[in-house]
């Protein structure tokens, strides 16, 4: 998807003595014009908030072959050239040296008092010899090379800039990474701004260059900062504007997927686990002084009721206790990937009073969420560094936004109200099934007009692209047809069971079609008559809501690594429906049919 932003001038600080302005260019190719204007009164905290947010843009934990190609281009071409110059001077140089060498030395003894003087001529050629020589300047011009490079990097580091969405009650920054695995939301409550003009809300994406994060890292304890968004731009002398400035960017159709996946995980029950600033610090710590050379590379957090939180690092084997204690009714293990990622959250430990672990169960994302006090970071990881937001899950599917459903009144009353809670837009849209206005909030999501915030449990309006996203990036996909059409079919097949451990254990069998129906190989067979098999489908949800196993006889899931983080339509189908039956007072290991489910609610 191409991408064209239009800023009326860089983003820049304008500093007058003690008085410091961050002007943030928008986007002025879209239809909000966003403007805001306000005094932080804790300068030092956005900025490493902001510090944070940016290192996220950048990250880029995949692995990746570093290409030379324009360092052995230099390389081959100065060689050409240097071969070039040698052959047409050197040898005129050596017949001329060694004429004059013979003529001195047949000379010397008649005419020892010239001596010095044919020294010195021998020292002046050899200088000039040396000047000819083609590795004379290779190290300086490598290290010019490098620096070409490094500078070069750092500016193409933002594939996009960053997205900031003006509230009502708040200022938030978005940011997601190159490698589509880390996403970042920092949320600035209006308390921590002194407003200097009214706000104007919306939408846009800001021009946050290098240059500008090092004016960033600037501010001071005696700095007293502004924050302003101008779409009229900003100069050094008089902060309003004279140079415009464009942007063409290509954008990954995973990158845009992923942005609005987030969403949808965040909107998924997990389990809160509430960890001090120096709980994140000794995790930090470990992970800095320890890295792995060799699998497994995961943490496994070993949660015991009423007793602190314990988390073993493979494959070292190393063990540390956290002061946080589990508040869980069940024993329980968690195992994380990918966990170098939380190395971004070590620039925030000193500014936090607290931080909240979710985490939704094996194989899906992580999410932390710092409390800075008028200030909040949620930070996002996917199950793995290699595992972006959409492959494997599909967390809209789990979330239950599965088709349009009522888009267009959701999308009204969300750009009229800009932020709601899901029970609110239920109560808005009364006329409306509640599973229907859950399908048009998906489909908000999916389109990027809106994003889940965990840290209040409400939808926020904001429109991620400044150019509505192309249909197949948000339409509803076969899979997402697949689990309504299964989610129709008998629930004959379909029971319950509750177990000691206060897990609930669903059992369904849904249609498969069978390879061998209608097929001349098995004519004569049971198999050639029989339309469809059936995918014996397990699934086990666990009393905070969470998968913990799952179960699946379908080829998809098979032929996959058989756990969440890559689910089939039948799970996925399995879940939704088992959902609506997890708040059931059931006996103890008593299987319960359809049957005696209703029979049970009624």
């Amino acid at each position: 998807m191409k991408v064209d932003y239009s800023y009326a001038s860089p983003s820049m600080c304008l500093s007058q003595g003690t008085d410091t302005v961050l002007g943030l260019s928008p986007d002025l190719s879209r239809d909000e014009k966003v403007s805001f204007l306000g005094k932080l009164k804790h300068p030092l905290i956005f900025r490493d908030a902001m510090l944070m947010l940016r290192e996220i843009v950048v990250s880029d934990t995949s692995n990746k072959k570093k290409e030379r190609v324009e360092f052995f281009e230099w390389l081959d071409g100065e060689i050409e050239r240097q071969i070039l110059r040698h052959e047409k001077y050197l040898p005129d140089v050596r017949e001329k040296l060694n004429k004059d060498m013979n003529e001195l030395l047949n000379k010397l003894d008649e005419k020892s008092m010239e001596i010095s003087k044919l020294v010195d001529i021998k020292n002046n050629l050899k200088k000039e010899i040396d000047n000819h020589d083609i590795w004379k300047d290779y190290y300086k011009l490598e290290r010019d090379f490098w620096k070409f490079i490094r500078d070069r990097d750092y500016s193409l580091w933002y594939v996009l800039d960053p997205v900031i969405t003006v509230h009502p009650d708040q200022v938030s920054f978005e940011a997601f990474s190159l490698d589509e695995s880390t996403y970042g939301c920092l949320s600035i409550n209006m308390e921590e701004f002194e407003l200097l003009q009214k706000p104007v809300l919306g939408t846009t994406n800001i021009d946050f260059s290098a240059k500008l994060a090092k004016e960033i890292e600037r501010f001071r304890t005696y700095n007293d900062v502004k924050l302003s968004v101008n779409p009229e731009g900003f100069t050094v002398d008089t902060g309003v504007i004279p140079e415009h400035m464009e942007k063409k960017i290509d954008l990954p159709e995973t990158w845009i997927k992923g942005f609005n996946q987030v969403s949808s995980a965040a909107s998924l029950g997990g389990m809160d686990i509430e960890l001090s600033p120096v709980d994140i610090y000794d995790i930090c710590a470990f992970l800095r002084r320890h890295k792995a050379q060799k699998s497994p590379r995961y943490m496994k957090w070993i949660l015991e009721p009423e007793k602190p939180v314990r988390i073993v690092f493979e494959p070292f084997g190393s063990e540390i206790t956290l002061k946080a204690v589990y508040n869980g009714e069940k024993y329980r293990e968690e195992k994380i990937w990918g966990r170098r990622r939380w190395l971004v959250v070590e620039k925030i430990i000193p500014l936090a009073k607290s931080f909240k672990v979710r985490l939704l169960g094996f194989g899906m994302p992580q999410f932390i969420i710092a409390d800075m006090g008028t200030m909040k970071m949620t930070i996002g990881f996917s199950s793995w560094s290699s595992n972006d937001w959409v492959k494997g899950t599909a967390f809209n599917i789990l979330g239950g936004f599965i088709g349009d459903g009522n888009y267009d009144k959701v999308y009204e009353l969300m750009k009229e109200k800009r932020c709601l809670s899901m029970e609110s837009i239920y109560d808005n849209l009364k006329d409306d099934l509640r599973a229907v206005s859950k399908s048009g909030i998906g489909m908000l999501l999916k389109r990027g007009e809106s994003y889940f915030d965990p840290i209040n449990d409400t939808i926020r309006f904001r429109k991620l692209c400044n150019t509505p996203i192309p249909k197949e990036l948000y339409e509803t996909t076969e899979m997402e047809y697949s689990v309504k059409d299964h989610m129709k079919e008998s629930m004959d097949n379909f029971s319950v069971r509750f177990t000691s451990s206060n897990e609930f254990i669903f059992k369904h069998c849904f249609k498969i079609p069978n390879s061998k129906y209608k097929s001349w190989k098995y004519h004569g067979t049971e198999d050639y008559n029989r339309e469809h098999d059936l995918s014996e489908t397990e699934l086990i949800i666990d009393e905070d809501g969470q998968i913990c196993k799952v179960k699946c006889k379908c080829r998809e899931f098979n032929k996959g690594p058989r756990n969440i983080s890559a689910p089939c339509e039948h799970i996925l189908a399995l879940y939704l429906i088992s959902s609506k039956f997890t708040r059931l007072k059931l006996e103890v290991d008593k299987e319960y049919k359809i049957n005696d489910i209703m029979e049970k609610i009624l």
